[in-house]
């Protein structure tokens, strides 16, 4: 693989990366502590994730427990939680918040694979933006001499497969996670 490919195939996998990232907070009717982790609660002045100043495990299939290292911020963590558009609800007995994760609706599961469409094609455009700002740095490469005629059209060829692959990727991805979503 070319150099000027190579400088760009590490912004094509944060794609990729970050969509995995996203889809892992979509609820599937099971518990999992990437529902809450990356989720902003008021700690200390500023926002921080709820991982960043609270314990969370899964001690079973439907529940995630949050164990917050300073209890005073047990509030703020349950109100994040709840602000947070999830549609989860923390309980707070005291020194940890007890989340039970509800069952999915065939209205809820509906929802969902639309977030799920929509984020899928936020990591199409971003490769699309990636693939564009390759094309412009092997155009500038051509004009400045760097490389001829027909190693460009060679290397939009490579960048073309490469991206072909990535959006097969990203479309594996949200089928599989459908799939989860849609398995009751």
């Amino acid at each position: 693989m070319h150099d000027l490919l190579s400088a760009f195939k590490p912004d094509f996998q944060k794609t990729v990366d970050h969509l995995k990232t996203e889809l892992s907070s979509i609820r599937t009717g099971r518990a999992s502590a990437a529902l809450v982790e990356n989720l902003n609660v008021e700690a200390y002045g500023g926002m921080m994730p709820v991982k960043g100043v609270a314990g969370i495990g899964v001690p079973d299939a439907k529940t995630i427990t949050v164990d917050p290292w300073d209890k005073s911020l047990i509030k703020a963590i349950e109100k994040g939680i709840r602000d947070a558009g999830t549609g989860l609800n923390p309980v707070n007995e005291g020194t940890i918040l007890r989340i039970t994760i509800p069952q999915l609706t065939e209205e809820n599961r509906r929802e969902l694979l639309k977030v799920i469409g929509e984020k899928i094609e936020e990591a199409r455009e971003r490769v699309r933006g990636v693939r564009e700002e390759c094309k412009e740095t092997i155009i500038a490469a051509e004009r400045d001499k760097e490389i001829d005629e027909d190693e460009r059209y060679q290397l939009t060829d490579e960048l073309e497969k490469m991206v072909g692959a990535m959006n097969e990727e990203i479309k594996k991805i949200g089928e599989d996670k459908e799939k989860e979503i849609m398995t009751i």
